[in-house]
Parts: structure tokens; sequence; C-alpha cells
């Protein structure tokens, strides 16, 4: 699975930005998706996650709740991230990543994703 983010930049605290990852190379079964976010100097963090399959199921860490959407439209091949209300410890490269689905998935394991993104930046101040 190939995975391409889009959509990084400079925003202003309180603002709001868009990330997409586009995917191909897809095979059957069911698949996870996540976000995960890297600021200087710091581990890479777990923000959102997704599960295919209907319904659709999302995680979200504690610090974007209510701020963040992860979404991906059935059929559709990219991964979208809202983030509204950006503060500057939003600040980071997000990274998106892809797995296979399975029992006791645990969607802040980066162990769980074979697949990952080169990375976008993203600014907030």
């Amino acid at each position: 699975v190939q995975l391409v983010e889009s959509g990084g930049g400079s925003v202003q605290t309180g603002g709001s930005a868009r990330l997409s990852c586009t995917t191909s190379g897809y095979t059957g079964g069911r698949h996870c998706m996540a976000w995960f976010r890297q600021a200087p100097g710091k581990e890479r963090e777990g923000v959102a996650s997704i599960r295919t399959g209907y319904p659709y199921t999302s995680d979200y860490a504690d610090s974007v709740k209510g701020r963040f959407t992860i979404s991906k439209a059935n059929g559709e091949n990219t991964l979208s991230l809202q983030m509204n209300s950006l503060k500057p410890e939003d600040s980071g490269m997000y990274y998106c990543a892809a797995g296979f689905l399975h029992p006791g998935y645990d969607w802040l394991n980066m162990d769980e994703y074979n697949s990952w993104g080169q990375g976008t930046q993203v600014t907030v101040s």
C-alpha cells in the first residue's frame, strides 16, 4: 500500500486545516488507517484512527477530541483529517499509516501499521 499525504502548511492559532492521504495498492480485507504526528524532540504519537467496514469506527487522542475529525468515504481512496481550533501544540509532522485490521487491534501501537506516508508538516503559530 502506498500512502501520500498533502495539505500541511502554516496556520494561525485557532484556525483550521485539512490533511489528505491518498492510498493505492490495497488488497482485500478489512483495514485500519490512522494519523500520527511527531513534534521535534518528541516521540511520534497517535492522533486518530479509523477502521473500515460497516460501520466505520474511529478513535481519537484525548488532546484532539472535539477538534479533529478523521474520515474516509466508503469506496474512496482518500483518508482525511479535518483539524479545527488548532493550537501551537498541534504543530508537527503528520503521518498517514495503514494496516490490516485484526482482533486485538491497538490503534496507538505503531507496529500495527505496515505502510507509512512520507509526512506533511503542520505549523501552528
